[in-house]
């Protein structure tokens, strides 16, 4: 089962302190994502998640997110 699952309400630290947004979808291949290269796998997810204050997308290993 997955550690986060997409609309789960989360937050991570960003540059500017701490960000909250949504888990759009689990990546389990290499991909294009967030603007960059994701070497993810079925092992070793990452979650790409959109900021609810800037709209922006980014992706994340678990370990850097937190449910809200």
């Amino acid at each position: 089962m997955s550690e986060f699952e997409k609309g789960d309400h989360v937050s991570w630290k960003s540059h500017g302190g701490e960000a909250v947004g949504k888990v759009e979808k689990e990546i389990t291949t290499e991909t294009e994502a967030g603007g960059r290269t994701v070497k993810a796998s079925e092992d070793e997810p990452q979650y790409l998640v959109k900021s609810d204050k800037s709209g922006g997308e980014a992706v994340h290993k678990p370990g850097a997110l937190t449910k809200d």
